[in-house]
């Protein structure tokens, strides 16, 4: 039948099912290529209707193709996650022979009868990742176009046994990670964080970099600073009352008359820090721990410790002097060589601690043997 073309391919559809008394559902061209748009049909086309079945060519009198030819080249469609892909048999099998694809295609009965209404084989996978591997398949060239996931396409090849492919995948993803940043948080950075955060937001600092940055007179309550870097930092007048510096690395530090009411910092590192004039002591009862924090030649010099724990922690050549650390957990503390003149050790557990050269001039409170000191 010769008809005029015109309008939908639905349309098209329609006046070949009246002209030939069937209903099409489905147009090839003389090659078996399945034709989805009308824009694709050319004035001198031949076209080839059916109710669904596969394309066969009347010229080899039903046989399918690759009887013929006896080759890998023939063509085919996939259905790969409801998209249709053409390619040849050939493509599928022959970069990758060891690969899924070629053997769910290098025999024409491979892949059994798991075809669609059109004939195309299925495929339950992602056709947005498929594209790049069939393309690298037809020239052995990585395209992948902007807005795709390489590592969707990497898990694709991986799934199909890709693998000269998979190496590219990931040289590709790795030069396309940004590099690793570990320069110091300026002060800059830091405050426009804190006013980006809501007050009532938990704050996640953990292992950040600070180092020799100015956060002094900040309100840093509550923060987490655990296992950051905060060396040479100026810490001056800062609240950090509840924040937590457990493991912090505060060397160098400058805490001077800053907050630390209940404040977190088991075994952080805080050697040749200044925490002169430091307040510790939390009217709530909530006490600091600096249980096992490593405080060698500290200065602390008239800081408020009522009720600190102090416990194994090292102090040796600290300075302590007209420090309040009643009620202190000092059991086991290294105190050696310490100034603690004028300090406030009532009730305080002293218990197993080295006192060895600590001064104890002018103490508010005597020192008692009781409290097994070594």
């Amino acid at each position: 039948q010769v008809v005029a073309v015109y309008g939908t391919l639905s349309d098209l559809l329609s006046v070949a099912s009246n002209k030939l008394g069937i209903k099409a559902t489905s147009v090839y061209n003389g090659k078996g290529g399945l034709i989805d748009d009308i824009a694709l049909i050319r004035d001198d086309d031949v076209l080839f209707v059916c109710e669904g079945e596969p394309f066969i060519d009347p010229q080899t009198d039903g046989r399918p193709q690759e009887e013929l030819t006896g080759s890998h080249t023939d063509w085919l469609t996939l259905n790969v996650g409801g998209r249709y892909f053409t390619t040849t048999r050939s493509t599928l099998v022959n970069k990758e022979p060891d690969s899924m694809l070629a053997h769910m295609f290098k025999d024409k009965d491979a892949w059994g009868n798991k075809q669609d209404h059109r004939g195309a084989f299925l495929i339950d996978r992602s056709p947005e990742y498929f594209e790049p591997i069939l393309n690298y398949l037809r020239h052995g060239q990585l395209i992948v176009n902007d807005g795709i996931n390489l590592l969707g396409v990497l898990e694709e090849a991986r799934f199909f046994g890709i693998d000269s492919l998979i190496e590219h995948l990931e040289i590709a993803i790795k030069n396309s990670q940004p590099a690793e940043d570990h320069s110091p948080i300026s002060r800059k950075e830091f405050v426009r964080f804190l006013l980006a955060t809501p007050t009532k937001s938990e704050l996640r600092c953990q292992g950040l970099n600070f180092s020799g940055a100015d956060l002094s007179r900040l309100d840093l309550r509550y923060i987490n600073f655990k296992m950051a870097n905060l060396s040479r930092c100026n810490l001056a007048h800062a609240n950090l009352c509840c924040a937590n510096l457990e493991r912090a690395d505060l060397s160098g530090s400058v805490l001077d008359c800053a907050n630390l009411q209940g404040v977190k910092m088991l075994c952080s590192n805080a050697e040749g820090a200044s925490l002169k004039g430091c307040n510790f002591e939390d009217p709530s009862g909530l006490k600091a721990n600096l249980e096992g924090k490593f405080l060698p030649g500290v200065d602390m010099e008239g800081s408020q410790m009522t009720g600190i724990n102090l416990r194994v922690a090292t102090l040796k050549n600290a300075k302590l002097k007209n420090c309040n650390l009643r009620g202190a957990t000092l059991a086991g503390t290294d105190l050696e060589n310490c100034d603690l003149s004028g300090c406030d050790l009532q009730e305080a557990n002293l218990r197993g601690s080295n006192v060895k050269g600590a001064i104890f001039e002018e103490m508010l409170t005597p020192l008692h043997m009781s409290q097994s000191v070594r």
